[in-house]
């Protein structure tokens, strides 16, 4: 038989941990099923990854977020977020996938990879960090290709091909060659992406002008072998040693999980998914989103502290349907 609750939450990163808040303190029956680890996205940043944002700015439901540093690292929001959710005894089901929404006459039915449930109100707060951005290119599904970056010490004396220019890619590149990697950075674009860390652009541009690592700007993958990788540049093809590829070009959100549940999305390359922003009702009556996830492929929009606000707006207004 399937459990019921008020209020089911999809995700249990940092906006999924704020809706479950929302949802204690006005005493409703919810829970949060999460695929992953809690917090996994986070989990699964780079461990020595520092956030742009101070800590205040990471806090949800005004709960300090203490930071030993200026700007907290991965391991201080694993700790605070983590914190937060023991702390109030959230109900959060970890490592259980939910693999489908189906709205009935009033409530919802959801079905994950261990149970269902019925709701009647149901949050998707999932973010976005699951599906890579490919480069759709021969020999990217290599095992010496990699869309996630953890640490440099893998790549230490090994020449390492580095795609992007964002914070992501611009970060993993200065550790990998500060770590003994050989580093080429293969960049679409003209130059260093223009969001990134103010304090850490400076470095990445002096290390180019150096030579210390090489960047071809205007360039994108053609092939890669086992051995060796092959690229496109403004002065034609470009090929040589390769042992690792790090493409750190971006992601987005399950678009078919979203349709599936009846969501509507634009028609544009943004595919911005289609929800009423005082209330994050989307086109699915009783269907909420929360977070990242709101930006379709525009992920750059939305952060941890400009959508924390969603989990209030989304509880004032189911407190409003109830009365």
């Amino acid at each position: 038989m399937a459990s019921t609750y008020k209020v089911l939450i999809i995700g249990a990163g940092p906006i999924g941990i704020a809706c479950a808040l929302e949802c204690k303190k006005r005493n409703w029956d919810y829970i949060v099923l999460e695929k992953g680890a809690l917090t996994n996205s986070l989990f699964n940043y780079p461990k020595n990854m520092t956030f742009f944002s101070t800590s205040e700015k990471l806090e949800i439901d005004d709960i300090p977020f203490i930071s030993n540093n200026p700007k907290p690292n991965r391991d201080e929001a694993l700790e605070y977020y983590r914190r937060v959710a023991t702390s109030n005894t959230l109900n959060i089901n970890l490592y259980e996938e939910v693999t489908a929404i189906k709205k009935l006459e009033n409530k919802f039915e959801v079905t994950s990879s261990k149970a269902s449930y019925v709701a009647d109100k149901v949050i998707i707060a999932s973010g976005f960090y699951d599906i890579p951005k490919l480069l759709e290119v021969p020999g990217e599904s290599l095992s010496k290709v990699t869309h996630y970056y953890n640490e440099a010490h893998p790549y230490a004396m090994q020449n390492v091909v580095v795609v992007g220019a964002s914070n992501s890619a611009v970060d993993a590149a200065l550790e990998i060659w500060r770590k003994g990697g050989k580093v080429t950075m293969v960049i679409r674009g003209s130059e260093i992406g223009d969001r990134v860390k103010y304090w850490v652009k400076p470095d990445i541009i002096n290390r180019i002008e150096e030579g210390s690592i090489t960047a071809y700007y205007n360039s994108e993958i053609v092939k890669i072998t086992e051995k060796d990788i092959t690229i496109s540049t403004p002065k034609g093809n470009v090929s040589f040693k390769n042992d690792f590829v790090v493409a750190l070009t971006g992601y987005q959100p399950n678009f078919k999980f979203l349709t599936d549940a009846g969501i509507h999305l634009s028609d544009d390359t943004a595919q911005l998914p289609v929800y009423n922003p005082e209330t994050m009702e989307t086109n699915v009556r009783g269907l909420y989103l929360a977070g990242v996830i709101c930006g379709g492929m525009e992920t750059h929009k939305w952060f941890i502290e400009n959508s924390r606000i969603h989990a209030k707006l989304i509880a004032d207004h189911i407190k409003t349907l109830d009365s």
